[in-house]
């Protein structure tokens, strides 16, 4: 089989025009172009479209990650295609890929095979330069600090309280600590400072939860960069920078149309990393799609215990948007590996295996249904070296549970390959749903008992514990008014557990609580678990070491 970006750079593309008209009913003068194949529509259009009924939400979320992918945007995309091929009006909506992993050891996110959004290689590149306004918008408050500082601190900052980290979208461990300002008084006041991955940054999600110019403004505003040696919190809009983030923001924030390869229309918007920020595409495209289309479907990122709590905790209690089903994908790898089979031996026939990695799925599965209170069905991603008695004990193992599973051959096969899916997922939103939407906690617990209520109810975790100064972080926050917010745990995405290699469904552990983090201007609180960083490192091999431009310009090697 072609690779992804073979199969890709071959695709023959229909204009975006056509794609957004035909498919949507976005006429053209709606459209900022970027080329033939990707554009923006105008946010005042989508403005003007309040008072159209919503069309329904499918979320696709996954059991724990294991190193082989289990292919939740190939899914995604698979499943529009489903949708679109049955005759639907359906829209799928990504988040845009970050060239951190792109370059490093996850890849990029377009999805794969021949279920991919396109272009592929600019989406995993520069796109429409969503990513780089976040960056720019980001530093220059980073910028305005130190200014401020410099001349004359009239807020009088304490410069070692400043909490608002630079950014870049790659990864580089040693920027991870740096100190800033050296080389004598005309450079300013010497101070430690550090770098996020763009998308783990506060913008990022403001960005993506954000719906109209005036709230983006707002929630910049309310962005607490530090405090003043009195220990009061200092705001973005206290140092003058809100209007002028705002403005390097404004184009940004008009969602990115795209297509599949089949044609289907897909909004990719928002940025990813639900392991270390709330990773879902935007609110502005969610919402977007769900007034163009008659279904909408949409990806959380990593497993449902990190992306699709998010999803409902933070992206849902703050835009008010409700998921009328979930797909949890899943694959016989992904089983065999949390039933202790090694990586090189995933290719082997071992339906014990299978049932012993079932124990992770169940607890996802539980966790959609009983904590979040929406009906699901399973996707199976079928692989090649997948025997037919292992793809029949999935199914199996899953309708013990009380849930339909479906295989799927999309990757390999296109929307064909997701049509039994797509009718499953159309059988379940037709469904009187015998769940309750709800959150994992309430609004008005402490920030204590909402970290707690994830960890026990969706972790299994045994208890919560913190580092003191995170603690007094915690202590701080709440003092000044900010105790109402939901919070975003921030851990490893194969556990969970804090613990990597803890796989299937370790229960009674321990949750240790490193760092806390208050996003204000988003509107939650990161609690940063056991060894997660907020930038990424390269990894020995990385993806970077097999991309490469060819001599007529075509980009290889990109995955």
């Amino acid at each position: 089989m072609q690779s992804d970006i073979e199969i890709a750079n071959a695709a023959v593309l229909r204009p975006i025009t056509d794609v957004a008209y035909e498919t949507l009913g976005i006429p053209e003068e709606h459209l900022v172009r970027y080329g033939h194949h990707k554009a923006k529509v105008d946010l005042p259009y989508l403005t003007s479209l309040a008072e159209r009924p919503l069309g329904r939400l499918v979320l696709v979320t996954a059991l724990s990650p294991t190193p082989p992918g289990e292919g939740k945007t190939t899914t995604t995309v698979g499943l529009t295609d489903a949708l679109h091929g049955l005759g639907h009006r359906s829209v799928a909506c990504l988040r845009e890929p970050s060239m951190g992993p792109v370059f490093g050891m996850k890849g990029g996110a377009a999805g794969g095979g021949w279920s991919q959004v396109v272009p592929m290689t600019d989406i995993n590149l520069h796109f429409t330069g969503d990513f780089a306004a976040i960056a720019a918008a980001n530093n220059l408050l980073a910028a305005l600090i130190d200014n401020h500082v410099h001349h004359g601190n009239e807020l009088e900052i304490d410069v070692r309280s400043v909490t608002w980290k630079r950014v870049l979208d790659m990864n580089d461990r040693a920027l991870r600590q740096v100190a800033v300002a050296l080389g004598g008084h005309a450079n300013g006041f010497p101070r430690e400072d550090g770098f996020d991955i763009v998308v783990a940054s506060e913008l990022m999600a403001i960005f993506c939860l954000t719906e109209s110019y005036a709230d983006l403004k707002r929630r910049i505003g309310d962005i607490v960069i530090g405090y003043t040696r009195a220990m009061k919190p200092v705001t973005a809009r206290e140092i003058g920078a809100d209007g002028a983030m705002a403005v390097v923001l404004r184009d940004a924030l008009s969602p990115n149309l795209v297509q599949t390869l089949e044609g289907a229309p897909a909004f990719v918007h928002g940025g990813p990393f639900a392991n270390i920020a709330h990773g879902c595409s935007s609110v502005i495209a969610t919402r977007a799609g769900l007034r163009l289309a008659d279904i909408v479907v949409t990806e959380a990122g990593f497993g449902a215990d990190l992306g699709a709590e998010k999803f409902v905790d933070i992206k849902c209690r703050k835009s008010g948007l409700r998921p009328d089903a979930a797909v949890v994908v899943a694959t016989v790898r992904a089983l065999k590996y949390h039933g202790g089979v090694a990586l090189a031996d995933l290719g082997t026939e071992d339906l014990a295996a299978v049932e012993a990695g079932m124990v992770n799925l169940r607890r996802h599965l539980d966790n959609i249904r009983h904590a979040y209170g929406i009906p699901c069905v399973v996707a199976v991603n079928r692989f090649p070296t997948d025997t037919d008695a292992e793809i029949a004990k999935v199914v199996d193992l899953v309708a013990a549970e009380g849930v339909r599973a479906y295989p799927a051959t999309h990757f390999a096969d296109g929307g064909v390959g997701a049509q039994d899916l797509a009718k499953g997922v159309l059988e379940t939103l037709d469904s009187p749903s015998p769940y309750t939407f709800s959150y994992t906690y309430d609004d008005d617990l402490s920030l204590t008992e909402k970290v707690e209520a994830i960890a026990t109810r969706l972790y299994g975790a045994g208890l919560v514990t913190w580092d003191a100064k995170a603690r007094r972080r915690l202590t701080r926050i709440e003092t000044d008014g900010y105790g109402g917010l939901p919070v975003c745990v921030a851990k490893t995405q194969y556990s969970f557990s804090t613990d990597p290699a803890s796989l299937g469904a370790p229960s009674d552990h321990e949750l240790h609580v490193r760092e806390v983090r208050l996003s204000a201007g988003a509107g939650f609180v990161v609690v940063v678990c056991g060894d997660m960083m907020t930038m990424p490192g390269l990894p020995r091999d990385p993806s970077a070491s097999r991309i490469d431009l060819a001599d007529d310009g075509t980009i290889l090697g990109l995955s």
